[in-house]
């Protein structure tokens, strides 16, 4: 797995974006978050060792993790980016987004119906904004579409978009950091079971650091948000 960030920085969007970890991050070091600027990491993905061969080999490349892909600002170089992720076949590049109605600007001519190793991930944190983003998911011409819920702020119900049979991943979690919001058990149990009767498969992420169970709310240390997570078992493959 590699991280490629081609650019840095974010304009928060919706709800989710209130605690954002990569404001907290760039504020606690004198940097304005909301600058958003290419990095030097931008040509990582086909960078080449003194033998000629890419230095990441084959694997899944999260793309953008300090931004979002389709932000307004980053429109002058997501050619280019295209232009990399086509050149790398051999790599699953996986974007994660809350801009989803930008995905068809600068979009390569060759894109067809998907790039075979691109996946769109859209992010509804809330039932406002999946029914406002996952209509525009379900449009856009991608070979691999998935959901995120994280941070999960309330019970989202996205029966009707499973049912369409072209979402293939629902990933759920709750909200870390300082101010982090409650996510209740009855939430990623809900989404667990839209996923079962779809057969869509689902993954719970982390408990975040506020997590309610059986009307119980528990502080989870950061350290330990994934490992609760994953022993609850309740994955889906």
């Amino acid at each position: 797995m590699y991280i490629w960030n081609p650019w840095h920085g974010c304009i928060k969007k919706s709800e989710g974006c209130a605690h954002c970890y990569m404001y907290r991050r760039d504020e606690s070091v004198g940097r304005d978050p909301s600058a958003i600027d290419r990095t030097s990491s931008f040509r990582q993905p086909i960078a080449k060792d003194r033998n000629g061969s890419y230095k990441w080999q084959s694997g899944t490349v999260y793309s953008c993790m300090t931004s979002d892909f389709f932000i307004e600002e980053a429109d002058v170089w997501r050619a280019d980016a295209w232009e990399i992720i086509r050149e790398r076949r051999d790599l699953d590049f996986v974007v994660i987004t809350k801009r989803p109605e930008r995905f068809y600007v600068s979009l390569p001519s060759d894109f067809g119906d998907g790039y075979p190793n691109f996946t769109l991930c859209v992010t509804c944190e809330n039932q406002k904004r999946a029914d406002e983003r996952l209509p525009i998911l379900l449009s856009l011409p991608v070979a691999r579409r998935e959901v995120i819920h994280e941070p999960m702020l309330e019970r989202i119900d996205i029966r009707r978009y499973l049912e369409a049979g072209l979402i293939s991943r629902v990933t759920c979690g709750g909200e870390s950091g300082d101010g982090a919001r409650i996510c209740d058990y009855e939430w990623i149990l809900d989404t667990r079971n839209q996923c079962m009767e779809n057969g869509v498969a689902f993954t719970f992420k982390q408990t975040g650091a506020h997590f309610r169970k059986d009307g119980r709310v528990y502080s989870v240390p950061r350290s330990q948000q994934l490992r609760q997570a994953a022993k609850a078992g309740i994955d889906l493959f």
